[in-house]
Order: C-alpha cells, then sequence, then structure tokens
C-alpha cells in the first residue's frame, strides 16, 4: 500500500517505473519476510532466486558478462533496494552485497577477471564480499594495517579484517591491503581473494541484532596471483571510495524502504485501532505523528533519488550521496521508532514487522559511513565550494 507517486518524478525514465512495477509483483510472490532458522542458507537461497529472476544482473555493470546495462543504472540499483527492503532486510541484504562486493570489479577488473567473476554474481552462481574494514580501521581507512607484500608472481597477505558482510558464505573476497607505496592512504590496493585460498580463514562469526552474515577474517601467508590485483599498485583507496559512492546512495534507499513499511504500518494501525470511542488515527496527537513521518520519507526520497539520478548524468555525488545516506538512514530510525510506539505493546513483540524494523535500521547509521563520517564529509565539500567560489 506504500505511495507510489513518487515515481511520477522527473527522476525517473519508464523503464524505472517498470522495473519497480515488475519487482513489486515478484516480491509479493516471492518473499514473506520470515527466515527462521538458518540465516546463512536464507541468504544462500535468496542469491539464487535473485539471480534467476534476472535482478542481479542490475548489481553489475557490463553486458557481456551478465549485466544489465553497461554501466551500473544508480536509479535502478536504488529502486531494487528500496522496494526489497520493504519486504525484507535479508533480501536487500543479499542483493546489495552482490553489487558491493563486485562492485570494484566492475569498475576496474580486466576482461578476463570480469568474465571469470561478474557472471557468476549477475546468475546468482557466486556470492561477493567487499573486505574493507579492520579491527582499528573502519572509518579511517588510511590506518588499515593488513599487509600485501610482492613474491615473486604473487602478492602474501597477512592481517586482518572484520564486519565483513557475507564473511563465511562468500565465494569470493575484494580485499584491500598495504602495499607501501607511500604512506596513509595512497599505499593501499586491491585484491581478489577466493574464498578456498590457503591461508584464508574465518576467524570469527559475528552475531548482531538483525541477523545477516558476518564475520571477521584472517590471513595468515596468504599467497595471491599478482594478477589478482584490482587496478595498479597504490590505487586501492580510490577503487574502494569509487565502490562506495556507487552503492552508498543504495544505503539511503534501504533505508527509505524500511521507512515506508513502517509508515505503512503505522497507518494500518491507527486506522484500525479502536480507542475510546474512535480509532486512534482521529487523535490530533496521532495525526501530527503520522504527519512527521510522511513528511520525513519524502525527504529522504527526494534526496536519495537526487543523488542517484546525478550520478546517472555523470556527475560526481560525494556530497549528495553522503547527505541522502545520513538523512535516510536518520530518519529512518525515527519514522520506524514512531512505529513501534503506535503500536504499543504489539510493537516490541518479537518478530512484528515493526520491530524487525527497529533492529534492522540500526545497522545502517553506521555501514559504509557512519552519519558522523557523513557529516565530515558533507561540511568539506561544501567548504571547499565556498572556497573555490570565493577565489573565483
Amino acid at each position: 500500500m506504500s505511495d507510489k507517486s513518487y515515481l511520477d518524478w522527473p527522476f525517473f525514465d519508464d523503464r524505472h517505473r517498470q522495473l519497480q512495477a515488475d519487482l513489486e509483483r515478484w516480491a509479493g510472490d516471492n518473499i514473506s519476510g520470515d527466515h527462521h532458522g538458518d540465516t546463512d542458507a536464507a541468504c544462500r537461497d535468496f542469491v539464487k532466486r535473485l539471480g534467476a529472476a534476472g535482478w542481479l544482473r542490475y548489481a553489475v555493470g557490463g553486458t557481456a558478462c551478465g549485466g544489465k546495462y553497461d554501466v551500473i543504472d544508480t536509479r535502478a540499483i536504488c529502486l531494487l533496494r528500496e522496494t526489497l527492503a520493504r519486504h525484507s532486510g535479508l533480501a536487500d541484504f543479499a542483493f546489495a552485497m552482490q553489487g558491493l562486493g563486485s562492485g570494484a570489479i566492475t569498475l576496474h577488473g580486466t576482461p578476463q577477471q570480469k568474465q571469470r567473476y561478474l557472471t557468476k554474481v549477475a546468475a546468482g552462481e557466486a556470492i561477493a564480499a567487499f573486505a574493507l574494514s579492520e579491527p582499528n580501521s573502519g572509518s579511517d581507512v588510511a590506518a588499515m594495517s593488513c599487509a600485501a607484500r610482492r613474491d615473486g608472481n604473487d602478492y602474501v597477505l597477512d592481517g586482518e579484517k572484520t564486519w565483513i558482510s557475507n564473511g563465511g558464505i562468500a565465494d569470493f573476497y575484494v580485499v584491500f591491503a598495504r602495499t607501501g607505496e607511500a604512506p596513509g592512504s595512497r599505499g593501499l590496493s586491491a585484491f581478489i581473494v577466493d574464498a578456498t585460498t590457503p591461508g584464508l580463514e574465518i576467524a570469527e562469526r559475528i552475531n548482531v541484532i538483525a541477523p545477516h552474515p558476518l564475520a571477521r577474517l584472517r590471513f595468515t601467508n596468504c599467497r595471491v596471483p599478482a594478477g589478482n590485483m584490482l587496478g595498479k599498485p597504490a590505487q586501492g583507496f580510490k577503487i574502494a571510495m569509487q565502490t562506495l559512492d556507487i552503492f552508498r546512495t543504495s544505503v539511503a534507499a534501504a533505508a527509505l524502504g524500511f521507512a515506508r513499511r513502517a509508515l505503512d504500518e503505522a497507518l494500518r494501525r491507527a486506522t484500525t485501532r479502536p480507542m475510546f470511542n474512535q480509532k486512534l488515527a482521529d487523535f490530533q496527537i496521532t495525526q501530527t505523528k503520522l504527519a512527521q513521518m510522511a513528511t520525513g520519507v519524502d525527504i529522504s526520497a527526494l534526496l536519495t533519488y537526487r543523488a542517484a539520478w546525478l550520478r546517472d548524468q555523470g556527475k560526481n555525488v560525494t556530497r549528495e550521496a553522503a547527505m541522502a545516506k545520513m538523512t535516510a538512514t536518520e530518519t529512518a530510525q525515527q519514522v520506524i521508532d514512531a512505529a513501534v510506539q503506535i503500536w504499543g505493546g504489539l510493537g516490541v513483540v518479537s518478530e512484528h514487522p515493526v520491530e524487525k524494523l527497529y533492529r534492522e535500521i540500526r545497522a545502517l547509521r553506521i555501514y559504509e559511513g557512519a552519519t558522523e563520517v557523513q557529516q565530515l564529509i558533507i561540511a568539506r565539500q561544501t567548504l571547499t565550494a565556498y572556497e573555490q567560489e570565493v577565489r573565483t
């Protein structure tokens, strides 16, 4: 029952409207939202079904290796994530990690690397993962300590990665490590590491409040062919940031999907719950809350699809993506909290839709750049633009 009027906005083409309608029908028939038991198995199943239905083709770039388009359509990615998130947080996760985990290969892979990995990702036959964060290096990527040293025709990796989505079930990892060409972020490189590579082990499986496959990885004398490097030595930081720039806007879209579902659930409760000889929705205090929720959803949607549209026009969207990610995730937290309040005691019953949303949303305010990091990005971009304007 979510409001679809936003699809008439000029950000979208007819192909986007058709995509959303087709996915909505598929999701209604194929996603129940219930994933009791084995989260790993459920995630693998989602990847296979999303691949078989053709949805994962949007997550990779290059028609020659299974992608829907030669260049990733950011608006399509956002519509997919918003719609999937409204139906199931785990379905959204399964889709998003295929894109994020293989995004660096889409952007910087050789034709051979793309054919080997992206074809399987698009078909749902291989699970991808993005390994950037470390125990002491999250938002501060330049503090990375995982190292890769050249040894003949190979690189040898030593160190750890943590908070790795799809950790433990991925078939390959895009791993960022310090190769030492220069200090800080200028001395990092990126590698494709197959999950079966000797020296790579799953050191720990991490359980979080909204169950998703997550792990800490350990590399010990892990030998990777030099041909598995992405791009050139010392390009790792650029590759990581370019990958995140594509998918950071889609995090906002997922948060938007969660918020839309929460607003739907709140409206359903408010219009059917009898209270003091009227409905809960008849009280002005409830109407005020619903107005705030609806307005927040539209603000998030406008910022999200502005960023997506600009990127599809070839623009740099570092500032716009940060605004969208910060606003949509923080707003979704508020909208979902309000929905829990409207549902009252039922809203905190385990596995109730709004209770699950309450757990799902929290991580989005942290991963792919915490809210505080987005604020720094926005401020720096704004100051830089102002200083350039003053100089001219």
